[in-house]
């Protein structure tokens, strides 16, 4: 039975008491890491419409595997890398998808106050833009570090590289983001 979530939060609750060693429920895996997996999804291509399928199929996916969970990452890293390779099955069927357009477009209506908010998106949807430039390894080693606020070391990790190449990685990311930042208004 598919279950429909309309935020991250209204996903579905599943337990995974009785895992053997693994003391986290998966209960309390979602409850702490939610809004990670989600913002992961997002800003790894995976449309605002389908983010709660998406992140619902990554909790699938930590049910299943909760019990192999070794330790040998942080959690959060571990989910990371699961919400990355959904991300990833997202993307290559995405073509597949069909939408059907609308006869015309929805009235939006934004209240007063909501300046800030704006702005804030505006902002970025241009950080997205110009971290879609970049190569998806290097990229990922900014996300992580940058708005993730992941140690280098778990970003080396994750990433499967040197310490010192995440390093210039996201050095070279970070110098290519504020130059086109600063050259276009």
């Amino acid at each position: 039975m598919a279950v429909v979530a309309r935020s991250p939060f209204d996903l579905v609750e599943l337990s995974a008491s009785g895992r053997g060693s693994v003391s986290s429920t998966l209960r309390d895996v979602m409850g702490e890491h939610l809004p990670f997996v989600w913002r992961t999804l997002r800003r790894h291509g995976v449309r605002e419409p389908d983010l709660p399928d998406q992140c619902q199929e990554v909790f699938l996916v930590v049910h299943r595997k909760l019990d192999e969970f070794r330790g040998d990452s942080s959690l959060r890293t571990w989910l990371y890398g699961i919400a990355l390779r959904v991300a990833a099955g997202y993307r290559r069927k995405a073509h597949v998808t069909r939408e059907s357009p609308e006869a015309a477009p929805p009235d939006s209506v934004l209240e007063a106050g909501q300046e800030q908010d704006l702005e804030r998106k505006r902002a970025l949807d241009r950080l997205r833009v110009l971290l879609a430039e970049v190569e998806p390894a290097r990229r990922e080693v900014f996300v992580l570090f940058e708005l993730e606020e992941l140690s280098m070391s778990e970003v080396a990790k994750v990433v499967g590289c040197p310490l010192r190449t995440a390093y210039a990685w996201y050095d070279s990311v970070r110098a290519h983001v504020q130059r086109r930042w600063e050259a276009t208004p």
